[in-house]
């Protein structure tokens, strides 16, 4: 299961707004990158594949293919707004290390 909090959820909807005529999803995928191995990449989808994982969670939809979805089981996406920045983060249960910069992780 993926998780989204309320705050992530309404910054969410706020930015599906833009988009009335679209039935979008928030995708959620793990790319390899950044300096410990793996990043989060976040996108609005109209395509939910049949093997995807499909969360529907305070109003949103969630979808993240399985290959991902072995990474990120039990993630938390939230959305920080403060001193350093604003934007969403993923707490992964799975990630064993995260880099400085909080923007890859490693398992």
């Amino acid at each position: 299961m993926i998780q989204v909090t309320e705050k992530a959820a309404s910054v969410i909807r706020e930015m599906l707004k833009e988009y009335p005529d679209k039935d979008f999803a928030l995708r959620l995928m793990i790319v390899p990158g950044g300096c410990s191995g793996f990043q989060y990449q976040m996108l609005f989808d109209d395509e939910i594949k049949q093997d995807d994982q499909v969360f529907e969670l305070h109003g949103i939809k969630v979808v993240v293919d399985p290959v991902s979805y072995q990474f990120v089981q039990g993630a938390e996406i939230d959305f920080v707004d403060g001193l350093m920045g604003r934007g969403f983060t993923v707490r992964n249960p799975n990630a064993t290390a995260t880099c400085g910069c909080g923007h890859s992780f490693s398992v």
